[in-house]
């Protein structure tokens, strides 16, 4: 087929790969805008425009899709099929119009559950046992699109970015599977009943919850990593918790209760496990403690 391909971070180079892999013509390549990066602040591309860049296909860089210029540009491709995996810009009806087959989009859960930008993480903070991937025929609506097919696995304490290479993985082969012969994937429209919405995750949010139960604050921990990072506060600081246990134990929430820093939460303790400083590499507690004592008794924000 002939295609555009449209995606932006890490998860959606695997279904580039698998694209071009399959033999399919991949016409040009949409990526959100190269944005600043690093101490000097230099514009970067994304990781979709850099694959794509290595591969000699023609990346298109627009930041909107509105304009009638951007979009007689995308017509004159001449498109079968547009493949969409988490590109960041809403398409307007004339784009999701222009391909004879329609725009197909990758989208990290197991739809209804988890519309929207940030299904992984919502997955594991929700406390999931199962998500997955659909391939979903795009409409207007936010990921309300029919299904084609869907893959799932377990979260199975997994992090975010662990979670996230899995479902890009299947993802790509389930994209190529449908793309093989698309009238074995008959549209199928979602149930009206299960439908959740995965908002976009604030910074905020990262901040560990101590008053909440250990179960919680060790989704949150998993949830965000590896960015933005679950962390807490001492002396001015932000510490990083990039694993952690739970473990049963009582205490004042947000206080550490022995010289191994367990955390004491609203049910149950905390036990982090790998940790980070500010402008440091990950590090074992026992690392940590052996040059940044956090006695017990020490309380934390």
């Amino acid at each position: 087929m002939r295609i555009a391909f449209m995606g932006t971070p890490d998860f959606a180079v695997p279904t580039l790969d698998a694209l071009v892999a399959a033999g399919h013509e991949v016409a040009a390549v949409y990526s959100q805008p190269p944005r600043p990066a690093g101490r000097g602040k230099a514009l970067r591309p994304s990781p979709v425009h850099a694959r794509a860049d290595a591969l000699g296909i023609a990346v298109m860089t627009p930041a909107s899709l509105k304009s009638p210029e951007e979009q007689d540009k995308f017509a004159a491709l001449a498109l079968d099929v547009a493949i969409v995996a988490a590109y960041g810009l809403i398409l307007p009806r004339a784009i999701l119009a222009a391909p004879m087959q329609g725009c197909l989009n990758v989208h990290a859960s197991l739809l209804p559950r988890w519309r929207g930008a940030a299904p992984i993480h919502r997955a594991i903070l929700a406390g999931d046992a199962r998500t997955g991937v659909t391939i979903m025929g795009m409409e207007a609506g936010l990921d309300t699109g029919p299904m084609l097919a869907t893959v799932e696995t377990d979260v199975d304490g997994k992090t975010a970015g662990a979670l996230t290479a899995e479902l890009a993985a299947k993802g790509a082969a389930l994209m190529v599977q449908v793309l093989a012969d698309l009238s074995a994937y008959p549209p199928l429209a979602q149930p009206e009943t299960g439908v959740t919405y995965a908002a976009k995750i604030d910074k905020a949010e990262a901040r560990l919850d101590f008053t909440a139960d250990a179960v919680a604050a060790e989704r949150q921990v998993r949830a965000f990593n590896p960015a933005p990072g679950a962390f807490f506060e001492l002396n001015g600081e932000r510490i990083r918790i990039l694993a952690a246990d739970v473990e049963t134990g009582s205490g004042d929430a947000g206080t550490v209760v022995d010289n191994h820093l367990g955390i004491a939460c609203g049910v149950g303790l905390l036990r982090p496990t790998l940790v980070q400083r500010a402008g440091k590499g990950a590090m074992p507690v026992a690392d940590l403690l052996r040059g940044y004592a956090i006695p017990a008794g020490t309380r934390l924000a």
